[in-house]
């Protein structure tokens, strides 16, 4: 009981087993039950959020807690005003919040825990899971073997409306967990990482053949907002290797590395594209050669593609069957302009996002998975709280960006080997990435908790860089203008 006890009550195994059932409710078959285990773990997190608070004061020792405090409480009284049959989801949201904040943002109120362990072991985790999910997928694929539910409709693999989706439940969730993996197998190959997680390296056989297989995935599941994500991390990372390396940059040196910037980024940009378009159409021609010989198992005995030849036969492409760039993203839009005058000030609460889209506005946003949210992380966020909630939640946001970008920048020591660079380069792809989909905040997913998961191990940073002692905590020291400035 004792050891079960100790278990329970790290914040630690906590993460790893939350992140681990996340990413698990991705899959198909898998998700049913992961996501039966998730409502236990969401319990489990809640709980812990309160014992950690009344034994360590962890809203006092937060970096920047009077915004998250300030934001939390804009929630509950956006939640009370606009009382509603929602009220329960927008509680649940509500209580997700507190985990995201308490528990993985605040993990560097946490004394004598060895954050690079544990986050090396998820990492470890999210690569032996995809390279071993993906050969599984791929082999599928190259086999012809598919499946379509007409009973549970979110059951299609391997192939889901024309596109690549593996073994998990969606292609944008394939393509999000490919760039997940991508940016893990670059961190682990970081000498200071496994160095300080005291655990042994990974072995580069793994690395590579989860490269393969993400690079693969991330190409055939023709996710736009993935790629947005991916070439966002690379340019981001870019930024960093041409304005890091100097302390002191001239005028002219600073235009010919912005002009080196612009430069990489339009090659990066042009040569996903192109590489993307000549793989699918590739893969495309090698997979429709096999049409005939393709095994589909199907309760109606109906293949999953969504193309037909001259001759007759399904054919895949490998590309959205919508072919409206924004997918249905700029009717969601004006949606929320319609949800944001409702009450433009205190917001009208995530939970009643559906409920108001379909009793004051046209009702676009019916009771399914792609309308069930804006799709849009900001203007969800300004939808549920208002302006005032988008300007609280805002300003940490940019208080937190400023400090670790300071010291990414200013810092004395090379950090060529140490992660703290992948991670500000994910984190600021991440943001451009939430214009495009359930991201930021509202969603209890994989998505969302793996960016609060390294926003929290950005700040252990900041313990390094600008120590806070028991005299200088903000709340119970009354030191509320350090922590707001």
């Amino acid at each position: 009981m004792t050891k079960i006890k100790t278990f329970l009550l790290s914040n630690s195994n906590f993460r790893i087993c939350y992140i681990i059932d996340l990413f698990l409710c991705n899959l198909a078959y898998v998700q049913i039950p992961a996501y039966v285990l998730l409502v236990f773990m969401f319990i489990w997190g809640v709980v812990l959020s309160c014992i950690k608070q009344k034994q360590n004061n962890t809203f006092s020792k937060m970096r920047f807690g009077i915004w998250i405090g300030a934001f939390l409480v804009c929630n509950l009284i956006t939640m009370l005003i606009n009382f509603s049959v929602m009220i329960l989801t927008s509680f649940v949201m509500l209580l997700h919040m507190l985990i995201c904040f308490m528990l993985f943002y605040g993990m560097h109120t946490e004394e004598n825990v060895n954050i690079k362990e544990e986050f090396y072991k998820i990492c470890k985790a999210v690569i032996y899971l995809t390279t071993i999910l993906g050969i599984i997928g791929i082999t599928c694929l190259l086999c012809g073997v598919s499946y379509d539910s007409k009973e549970f409709t979110w059951i299609k693999f391997i192939i889901y409306e024309n596109r690549f989706t593996g073994v998990y439940v969606n292609p944008n969730i394939l393509g999000f967990i490919s760039v997940v993996s991508l940016v893990c197998c670059h961190m682990v190959m970081k000498e200071d990482f496994y160095v300080e997680a005291k655990q042994n390296r990974v072995s580069r056989i793994w690395v590579f053949t989860c490269l393969g297989i993400d690079v693969f995935s991330l190409v055939l599941c023709d996710s736009n907002a993935s790629l947005v994500l991916v070439i966002g991390y690379v340019i981001a990372y870019a930024v960093y290797k041409l304005f890091s390396a100097e302390k002191h940059l001239s005028a002219k040196q600073i235009i010919v590395k912005t002009l080196a910037l612009c430069i990489v980024g339009l090659f990066v940009v042009s040569s996903s594209l192109l590489f993307r378009t000549i793989c699918q159409r590739g893969f495309a021609s090698v997979i429709n050669s096999n049409l005939t010989s393709m095994v589909f198992i199907s309760e109606s005995d109906v293949k999953t593609s969504n193309e037909v030849s001259e001759s007759g036969e399904e054919i895949v492409t490998f590309t959205h069957k919508n072919k409206n760039l924004d997918s249905g993203r700029f009717k969601l839009a004006r949606e929320s302009v319609n949800l944001f005058k409702i009450s433009p000030f205190i917001g009208i609460s995530n939970g009643n996002i559906v409920l108001y889209s379909d009793e004051f506005s046209d009702g676009v946003l019916s009771f399914s998975y792609h309308y069930s949210d804006l799709h849009n992380g900001y203007l969800t966020l300004l939808v549920s709280t208002g302006l005032l909630g988008f300007v609280i939640f805002a300003t940490f946001g940019f208080r937190f960006a400023k400090h670790i970008a300071q010291h990414l920048f200013k810092s004395k020591v090379s950090l060529q080997q140490d992660i703290y660079p992948c991670l500000f380069s994910f984190l600021c792809a991440y943001l451009v990435y939430a214009m495009f989909e359930k991201a930021l905040l509202y969603d209890i997913s994989f998505m969302v908790l793996w960016f609060w998961l390294l926003m929290g191990v950005v700040s252990t940073y900041l313990n390094k860089y600008e120590p806070v002692y028991d005299s200088q905590y903000i709340i119970y020291k009354k030191r509320l203008r350090r922590n707001i400035f």
